[in-house]
């Protein structure tokens, strides 16, 4: 029989009932940067049963300033291998398939054939993102998806809705242009910042791993990000609330136009 006396305090706040809910979960991190990494922790922390993770990539010296499988004894190792012997090091009974590639759109099929019970897409560039997010919907797949966390500095800032109704996120409106012709991108779970990005931290790349650019990091937002993806799921998984952030009003500059005028023939 499992020993769960590590989610005691866990239990005390979601009772034995959520423990056990959680424990026949299957939840798909893909991305295992700065976001993913700490996602797939918190998840893993969180007493679910069952995990897939992705991610192709082996740990740079740039990774350091903000990535939980980044250290100086590990430059060029697998990431999934450095979390897979980590996660499964926080929770040895925890089922863990991990696959060290990166997304093209066959093996994003391959996986999302699998059955899962939340998509967690924690990538940060722009092509494989729209193919995971795309092709999850196209399975009706639950999915939280983690827009831009470069360049900003405020972990007060985040906010959570749907897809469309993300605003202030330069990274969240190349997403959503992308993937506009489809009727169910609504259906995504969005966490993005409101906070205005520093455009002067801005770095191009030389295009590697479909970035053609990149912003400045800080350790803890990244993490902050990973922490309120991994907050949806758990959430959504108990059936506990997730307030939705919802879009400004805004007024056009027609609209001013003919607020203007209307003023005027008033007065």
């Amino acid at each position: 029989m499992s020993d769960l006396a590590w989610l005691s305090r866990s239990a005390l706040l979601v009772g034995n009932e959520g423990i056990a809910l959680l424990q026949q979960k299957h939840v798909l991190v893909i991305g295992l940067g700065g976001v993913g990494s700490f996602a797939a922790e918190f998840i893993c922390r969180s007493g679910i049963g069952e995990m897939t993770i992705v991610d192709g990539d082996v740990v740079d010296p740039s990774n350091r300033n903000r990535q939980l499988p980044a250290l100086a004894t590990n430059h060029g190792v697998s990431k999934a291998q450095i979390m897979k012997e980590r996660l499964l090091a926080i929770n040895p009974e925890l089922k863990l398939h991990v696959v060290e590639d990166f997304l093209t759109p066959q093996k994003c099929r391959e996986i999302l054939a699998e059955k899962f019970d939340y998509v967690m897409d924690c990538i940060d560039s722009i092509t494989p993102k729209v193919t995971l997010l795309s092709t999850a919907l196209q399975f009706n797949l639950p999915i939280v998806s983690s827009m831009g966390a470069g360049g900003k500095v405020d972990p007060t800032k985040l906010r959570v809705t749907y897809l469309p109704d993300t605003y202030q996120c330069v990274f969240a409106q190349y997403v959503r242009k992308r993937l506009k012709k489809l009727g169910n991108a609504s259906t995504i779970k969005a966490v993005f910042s409101i906070e205005e990005v520093m455009k002067e931290s801005l770095i191009m790349t030389d295009g590697s791993n479909f970035k053609r650019s990149a912003y400045g990091t800080i350790s803890y937002l990244p993490a902050a990000f990973g922490g309120v993806c991994a907050s949806v799921v758990i959430r959504d998984l108990l059936g506990y609330k997730v307030d939705i952030e919802k879009r400004p009003e805004r007024i056009g500059k027609k609209s001013i136009a003919k607020s203007k005028k209307a003023t005027q023939k008033k007065s």
